[in-house]
């Protein structure tokens, strides 16, 4: 019997420790590869890592609510099964999405045991990974992680599972998902490459998606103080707001702005085949709205250093989203060459990775500039603080109906408040208020997109 020892790997952030949240697995415990061992929390999200061997869980050597240093060893799993790099990356590649990023990690002190990979892990562009195979000989059981592992599957063709048409594959975290938005995962149809439900086969169930679940008021705690360390994702958060605030000379502007003509179409897009199954609200414009202002107004998309100003000819746009570990702020990359329908799609994409906490590092890098949607909360406008080092952003505050003039008469529009805040080192006055007005100009008439 081999003993194959599992170390906290660098899971490609540059970062130097991470904290133990949980364990998913206990001594004795049967693992099978890919299957979650635990739950880490670095600076930047929350990762879970998945067994690169299989067999059963001997010793767990550091405890939930541990902050170790990469390289550490925190597990060991006994097994007689050896796992080449090349049969543990293949399952992945033909069946997992790779959403964060690693660097290979285990050891184990058998001679004969190769040394395995972190499954499901890796980034496309550095693991090795095999094409998927359409042969009758494609074996598909990692989609069941709990399940033993076989050596070979019977032909399984990739499929749409019906709703009701047998036992659910769903992964952990879409199972998570599901539970959280309240959908009977056997009422959803199922659209994955092997008849799995996935993320989006969720949301599409979902009667609402949103960060925040209704709760009942709790009861004041026995304690008179809780002390909290600050750690992890807040820590980074404190750090970053710090300095922005103290490095950006930030200058406020804002706007009222008549959004009637924006909530009549995003109803009709709501209404159309074309967006059937995708989630359209008032922010899908107000990101079009930026991506068309900041083409006229190009200075907002910069970054200021001691050197240069670095103007911005793309646009990788912020989404800031407040999450149940803390706000962080990924961005969609390329965003000005994407059609409004691949815009909705990317938006809804980046708001379910937020929500599950596995927004990776590289979704959160290289940012240009930012929304931030404080009318879900029901705030009419703020002050933002910029995500350093960009040099703009804007808030979206709540669209709701008050009175306002039209052709001289007094009528019920929707009504938004929108707010913004600048690098003052690069944007001045004039450019800052015509880019807002740009902003304003859309969400008043969105069919001035079609220019």
């Amino acid at each position: 019997m081999s003993v194959s020892k599992f170390t906290l790997p660098d899971v490609g952030e540059g970062l130097t420790e991470a904290e133990i949240v949980e364990w998913k697995v206990a001594p004795g415990d049967t693992v099978t590869i890919n299957q979650v061992l635990v739950e880490i929390e670095t600076a930047k999200s929350l990762v879970e890592l998945p067994s690169p061997f299989v067999g059963v869980v001997g010793e767990i050597l550091v405890a939930a609510g541990t902050t170790v240093d990469v390289g550490t060893l925190i597990i060991t799993i006994n097994s007689d099964v050896s796992v080449s790099q090349t049969d543990a990356v293949a399952p992945v590649a033909e069946t997992t999405d790779v959403t964060d990023l690693a660097t290979d990690t285990g050891s184990s002190i058998s001679d004969e045991a190769p040394e395995p990979v972190l499954v499901g892990r890796g980034a496309a562009a550095t693991m090795p990974t095999r094409r998927r195979r359409h042969t009758s000989s494609v074996a598909h059981e990692t989609l069941a992680p709990q399940a033993p592992v076989r050596a070979r599957a019977e032909p399984l063709e990739p499929t749409r599972r019906a709703a009701s048409a047998g036992p659910v594959m769903a992964k952990p975290p879409i199972r998570k998902l599901a539970k959280d938005l309240g959908v009977d995962l056997s009422l959803v149809e199922a659209t994955g490459p092997v008849g799995d439900v996935t993320r989006e086969d969720v949301l599409r169930g979902a009667t609402q998606a949103s960060v925040f679940r209704n709760i009942q008021t709790p009861e004041w705690p026995t304690d008179r103080d809780e002390h909290i360390p600050v750690k992890g994702v807040r820590k980074a958060i404190a750090q970053a707001m710090v300095k922005s605030a103290f490095t950006a000379p930030h200058v406020s502007l804002f706007v009222d702005v008549d959004a009637t003509r924006t909530m009549e179409f995003v109803k009709r897009l709501k209404a159309s085949t074309d967006f059937a199954g995708i989630r359209v609200s008032p922010l899908l414009i107000m990101a079009k709205a930026m991506i068309w202002a900041v083409r006229r107004n190009p200075t907002v998309n910069s970054t200021f250093t001691d050197e240069e100003i670095i103007v911005r000819h793309y646009v990788n746009l912020g989404i800031a989203a407040a999450t149940p570990r803390g706000l962080i702020v990924p961005n969609i990359k390329e965003a000005q060459d994407m059609s409004l329908l691949e815009l909705a799609a990317a938006l809804e994409k980046l708001t379910i990775t937020a929500r599950d906490g596995k927004t990776s590092p590289a979704e959160m890098s290289n940012g240009t500039i930012t929304i931030t949607n404080i009318g879900v909360f029901g705030m009419d406008t703020g002050t933002p603080i910029l995500n350093f080092p960009e040099a703009g952003i804007v808030a979206l505050g709540t669209i709701k109906q008050k009175p306002w003039v039209v052709d001289g008469e007094v009528r019920a529009r929707f009504v938004t408040t929108i707010g913004a805040s600048f690098d003052h080192r690069v944007v001045d006055g004039d450019v800052a208020s015509r880019f807002l007005a740009d902003v304003a100009s859309i969400i008043e008439e969105p069919a001035l997109l079609l220019e």
